[in-house]
C-alpha cells in the first residue's frame, strides 16, 4: 500500500482502539497523535506523509534529523520530535530543532537540555523515558512512582524545561498482547504523577506504542504513538 493508504489504515485502527479503551484517565487531550518515525527514510517519503495529513515527524538521531531539518524547514506544518536516545553533547542541536524530546532519562541530560534551551531563550518540552520492562538494552529511569516523582520534581525546578508526560518502549513480542502489562504500568505511573500536581509541569502526553503494538498501547491509554514501518514500509 502507499504511504497515504497506510496512514488511513492506521487512523482507522486508532478509532477502533479508542472504542475499547477503558473509561477515565488523566489527559488534557484524548486525541491520539501519530508520530511518523522517519529514521532511514528519504525526504520524498516524508513529503508523502505530510501531504496525507501527518504533522509530526520523529527522528532517532540528531545527525540524521539535522540533514532532513535543513531541507524541510520551509514546511512550517511540521512538528519535529526526538524519539531516540539523546547524548548530552547533542543537547544544543536537539534544542534548536525539536519541539518535543521524548527520551530524557537522567538529571545530567536534563541539565544539559535546560542549559542549551536557556541560551536560546526557549522552554523545551520534554517527556521522561521510563524503562518499564527493565531491559539492559533500553534507556530510561526505573519504573517506580517514587523515582519518577523525584525526577519530575527535579525537572520542574529547571526554568527552561517543561515536563509534558512519559514515554516507554516495550519489548518486541510476536504477540502484541504480551506488551499490555508494560503499557498498563506506564499509565499507572502517569496517573500517579498527575495526582501529585507538581508545579511547573503540564502532564498531557503518554508516548507508547510502535508499529507492532500501537493498538494495544492506545487501548491502555497512549495518546502518542511512534510509527515508522507501518507508514513507510520496511527500511
Amino acid at each position: 500500500m502507499s504511504v497515504k493508504q497506510n496512514i488511513l489504515q492506521i487512523q482507522s485502527d486508532i478509532s477502533l482502539a479508542l472504542t475499547r479503551r477503558q473509561p477515565g484517565g488523566n489527559f488534557v487531550s484524548e486525541d491520539v497523535k501519530i508520530i511518523a518515525v522517519t529514521k532511514n527514510h528519504p525526504i520524498e517519503k516524508m513529503i508523502e506523509a505530510l501531504d496525507a495529513g501527518i504533522h509530526i515527524v520523529g527522528e532517532n538521531r540528531v545527525q540524521e534529523a539535522k540533514m532532513k531539518y535543513d531541507q524541510m524547514n520551509v514546511e512550517k506544518r511540521l512538528s519535529w520530535h526526538l524519539v531516540g536516545h539523546l547524548q548530552t553533547n547533542k543537547a544544543k542541536q536537539a534544542v534548536e530543532m525539536f519541539d518535543l524530546i521524548h527520551s530524557v532519562d537522567s538529571e545530567r541530560l536534563a541539565l544539559a537540555i535546560n542549559n542549551a534551551a536557556e541560551k536560546v531563550d526557549k522552554r523545551q518540552d520534554i517527556l521522561v523515558q521510563i524503562n518499564v520492562s527493565e531491559e539492559d538494552s533500553k534507556h530510561g529511569i526505573v519504573p517506580a512512582l517514587k523515582e519518577t516523582a523525584e525526577f519530575a520534581v527535579f525537572i520542574s525546578q529547571l526554568k527552561n524545561l517543561k515536563l509534558c508526560g512519559l514515554m516507554t518502549m516495550a519489548p518486541f513480542y510476536d504477540n502484541a498482547e504480551e506488551a499490555r502489562p508494560v503499557f498498563k504500568e506506564l499509565k499507572r505511573l502517569f496517573d500517579g504523577l498527575v495526582l501529585m500536581n507538581i508545579p511547573n509541569t503540564e502532564l498531557k502526553w503518554l508516548s507508547m506504542g510502535m508499529t507492532h503494538d500501537y493498538i494495544v498501547a492506545i487501548e491502555e491509554g497512549a495518546n502518542m504513538v511512534r510509527i515508522g514501518t507501518g507508514i513507510f514500509g520496511v527500511r
